[in-house]
């Protein structure tokens, strides 16, 4: 079993050409089965049925792992068995069919208009890590980037003149984003300063020694403004999920966030209707005379 599944894996690096992170995602994965078949004695891919399959996807549930996490760990049982039938390894799929357990969906965790304003508003001091992080977060907010999408960014990317960017996104899909007044100020207080760090490359964002800063290192320092800014913890997801609530909370337009966030699938992008929900269930409470609310709950 461990034989093919290196076989497999082989496969999806040489010929499929999936990331390092990917790759090492599956074969973990795939590696929590092939444990659980140790114990349940099932001695070949092609002798595991759903009935063991189910039960394994049990007990990791018993164990705390999460549905979302049960759910990838599915799909990569489902591409594993492809490929199996594909070579005449196998002639079924133990994972057709099987869902994972359902799982509370939490919603993303966003800042409200005004804390989003209060961390992009305040005095930027004049220097080069100032203004970088400063144009970082501009765009974060005003384009919705993942943090990938900001990390892999090149000048030849941006349109300044237009106010645009195109990005590369999931998939190896590309979409060109608008990119707001605010931001553009910001990246045109930043574009000096960055050429006189003698850039490596075409990067976007790049330290104080000309290198691309890496998604680490962007982390840390919008980690470091949240915490200055707003006294709070944050992240570069956070940004992308208030541009996306405060983008339909204004148009409710959810095609459009869709197309902005580049998802693949409308269900992704239905996530912020529950928040715009939240909005409106807030201001109506707040604003209703017949829903207002006196301390303890009671109407």
């Amino acid at each position: 079993m461990e034989r093919q599944l290196d076989a497999y894996c082989e496969h999806l690096r040489s010929e499929r050409q999936v990331s390092p992170h990917t790759l090492e995602a599956y074969r973990r994965d795939l590696n929590k089965v092939l444990a659980l078949c140790a114990k349940q004695q099932v001695a070949s891919w092609a002798t595991l049925d759903i009935q063991a399959l189910r039960s394994m996807v049990a007990r990791l549930h018993q164990q705390g792992q999460s549905s979302r996490s049960l759910a990838r760990l599915l799909s990569a049982v489902r591409g594993l068995y492809h490929y199996l039938n594909r070579e005449g390894l196998c002639n079924h799929d133990p994972a057709n069919g099987l869902a994972p357990p359902k799982g509370e969906r939490r919603l993303p965790k966003t800042l409200d208009t005004d804390r989003a304003l209060q961390l992009l508003d305040g005095a930027v001091e004049d220097d080069f890590l100032a203004h970088r992080d400063q144009a970082i977060l501009e765009l974060f907010y005003s384009s919705g980037l993942r943090l990938s999408e900001l990390t892999g960014l090149n000048l030849d990317q941006l349109d300044l003149a237009d106010g645009l960017v195109q990005v590369h996104g999931k998939g190896s899909k590309t979409r060109v984003l608008p990119v707001g007044k605010k931001a553009r100020e910001a990246l045109q207080l930043w574009l000096p300063l960055r050429a006189l760090s003698n850039p490596a490359d075409d990067a976007m964002f790049v330290s104080q020694k000309g290198r691309r800063l890496g998604p680490r290192a962007i982390q840390l320092r919008v980690k470091a403004a949240g915490e200055r800014e707003l006294g709070q913890n944050l992240h570069p997801h956070m940004l992308r999920h208030s541009f996306a609530s405060h983008m339909l909370e204004s148009s409710q337009d959810l095609r459009a966030v869709q197309e902005l966030l580049g998802h693949s699938d409308i269900k992704t992008t239905q996530i912020y209707t529950h928040l715009d929900f939240q909005h409106l269930a807030s201001v109506y409470d707040s604003a209703h005379p017949r829903a207002k609310r006196t301390k303890g709950g009671e109407q």
